[in-house]
């Protein structure tokens, strides 16, 4: 006998959970993997590092730029069809990238097609979370984010793999083919909010409908100085992972270790970054997201104050260890810190422009970090500016108070 969806409405909240867990591992993991194919694209092509770097931050930025456009009509319409087709666009820029050969065509096909496709990763799968789980909204945002570790696990490794076995182009085309159709069948699953799909986790009925109306309104918190202080925190600190993350892999090979060695480094921080996202995410809904940020920049200030001295494979693995606990506390923390500050009613919105923030961060910090590296020859300047920003973003989430939500 078939039944319906709708007439087992207590087990869709695992359904959403597991939609939103696939959307990260598959978005983000593809994204991050983009380091592995630096040193195939400058043998390629004798492109530098900073106008590599630049693709990726392009996309970067143009992802919080449409993010603020995709909160707004996620909270209208919904995620269904805005996943869709932010799916087409995610596919076909990475096929598309087997036939670059200008910098232009870098440019356009990763940076901006690519980018459009990417900008609905974050927050869709967030804000839907955050939308069915009144309750645990910390643990469940944490178990979603796990997916992003476990997509920076597993797709550099795999890229460092294709580009052995089939070539960079091939490598491209089959990434992006397969994520297209898999991104397409996940969209179809996804529903905004959880009226006629109630789980238990999420709270009472009466809690959920209450949940939804909660908090400040758009044009209330956009006259808040906690919304641009979180704006310049989130700023500020993706520059400085988003550096990380794109030059790892470059930084490792430059140090004379081999490509699926230094790939392994990458897919570390991932993994480790999977246990980071569930202990933080369990750990938000009892002590709140702005004591767990501050954990995760004492283990962030840490790991960059070992990254210049990590001249060795197993250094650079401790590094990993201790940066992967940060990295995944982070990306945890930002969506609920959101929901405490101004409550669920403009989430998607407000989560958009704060994502917006932490994309031109995440833009300038990889190709500032390259261009440092083509003037010196080394990351070390680029690390210890690094290790600055980051102690700047900590100094201004210290100033960061939470106030009453407005119904």
């Amino acid at each position: 006998m078939t039944i319906s969806l709708s007439k087992e409405p207590m087990n869709y909240g695992k359904v959403i959970t597991t939609t939103c867990f696939s959307i990260q591992a598959i978005g983000v993991g593809v994204y991050v993997s983009y380091g592995v194919f630096f040193n195939p694209l400058m043998d390629e092509f004798g492109w530098s590092r900073a106008s590599l770097s630049g693709a990726s931050s392009l996309a970067f930025f143009i992802t919080g730029l449409f993010g603020i456009l995709i909160g707004r009509l996620n909270d209208n319409f919904g995620p269904r069809i805005l996943m869709g087709i932010s799916a087409v666009f995610f596919g076909l820029g990475l096929c598309l990238m087997s036939q670059v050969s200008t910098l232009f065509q870098l440019y356009l096909v990763f940076g901006l097609i690519f980018g459009i496709g990417l900008s609905s990763v974050d927050v869709i799968a967030l804000s839907t979370i955050a939308r069915w789980f009144a309750l645990k909204r910390g643990k469940m945002t944490g178990i979603v984010k796990m997916g992003t570790g476990a997509g920076q696990f597993t797709f550099p490794i795999l890229a460092s793999f294709l580009i052995a076995g089939f070539g960079w182009k091939h490598a491209f085309i089959i990434m992006g083919f397969s994520a297209l159709i898999l991104l397409l069948i996940i969209a179809q699953f996804l529903r905004r909010d959880p009226d006629s799909f109630y789980h238990p986790s999420a709270g009472t009925p009466r809690e959920l409908t209450k949940s939804q109306n909660q908090g400040f309104s758009f044009s209330r918190a956009w006259k808040t100085p906690e919304l641009w202080i979180i704006c310049l925190v989130n700023l500020l600190l993706v520059y400085c992972l988003m550096s990380i993350i794109m030059h790892i892999v470059p930084h490792t090979r430059d140090i004379g270790i081999s490509p699926h060695k230094a790939a392994s480094v990458l897919s570390t921080i991932g993994a480790v970054s999977i246990v980071g996202r569930f202990i933080s995410g369990i750990a938000i809904d009892r002590t709140g997201s702005k004591q767990i940020m501050r954990i995760c920049f004492g283990f962030l200030l840490i790991s960059l104050l070992w990254l210049p001295k990590a001249d060795a494979l197993w250094k650079l693995y401790g590094f990993a260890c201790i940066y992967g606990i940060a990295h995944g506390g982070f990306f945890t923390a930002i969506s609920p810190i959101m929901v405490e500050l101004f409550g669920i009613r403009a989430h998607g919105s407000l989560f958009g422009v704060v994502a917006c923030f932490g994309a031109t961060g995440g833009a300038l910090g990889p190709i500032c970090t390259g261009y440092l590296f083509d003037r010196t020859h080394n990351y070390t300047a680029a690390f210890w500016l690094i290790l600055i920003i980051s102690c700047i973003s900590f100094g201004l989430l210290l100033c960061l108070r939470t106030r009453p939500r407005a119904a």
